[in-house]
């Protein structure tokens, strides 16, 4: 018997894409959660959509599995990206990336990474720069962002909610 083949297409319903979130999936992304000990790191859901709808320099977007709503984050492209600096025209932040509790640990972070990074390049090309910060006590999402290949700058932003957090 041949070794399975790992570079098929992968049915639709486990393909993991990504979606501006319109009235239609707005609900949907509303009921994401996380877990208690991650709430810290991500804050609430329905407030972090509004934010993202009320600011012009942001795009709410949905994680999708399928048809199914399964994260959220956004995307930032004011001029004061990441830590409260500047990282040059073409630079975006990433924001408030979460799986909902319930599809955790299936390996959908890492999925939902890469359809932002291919979704980024398709609309924004000329955005070459993705950053964000992460809480340092998030060591799983310290983790995955290392793994989906962002890298650490070494430097720390003071400014967050939760504790300092690492520029990536």
């Amino acid at each position: 018997r041949p070794p399975a083949r790992y570079d098929r297409p992968m049915p639709a319903a486990d393909a993991v894409s990504v979606a501006p979130v319109t009235p239609a999936l707005a609900d949907a992304v509303r009921a994401l959660r996380v877990r208690p000990a991650q709430y810290g790191f991500v804050g609430d859901i329905a407030q972090l959509l509004i934010e993202a709808e009320r600011d012009p320099y942001s795009d709410a977007m949905a994680v999708l599995l399928g048809a199914a709503v399964v994260g959220f984050y956004r995307f930032d492209y004011s001029p004061v990206v990441v830590g409260g600096k500047s990282l040059g025209a073409n630079a975006v932040a990433l924001r408030s990336l979460m799986i909902d509790r319930g599809r955790q640990g299936q390996g959908l972070g890492r999925r939902a990474l890469d359809a932002c990074c291919a979704d980024l390049r398709q609309r924004h090309p000329e955005r070459r720069l993705l950053a964000l910060t992460v809480n340092c006590g998030n060591l799983v999402a310290l983790r995955l962002y290392r793994e989906a290949g962002f890298v650490d700058t070494g430097e720390f932003w003071f400014g967050g909610p939760s504790g300092p957090q690492r520029i990536l």
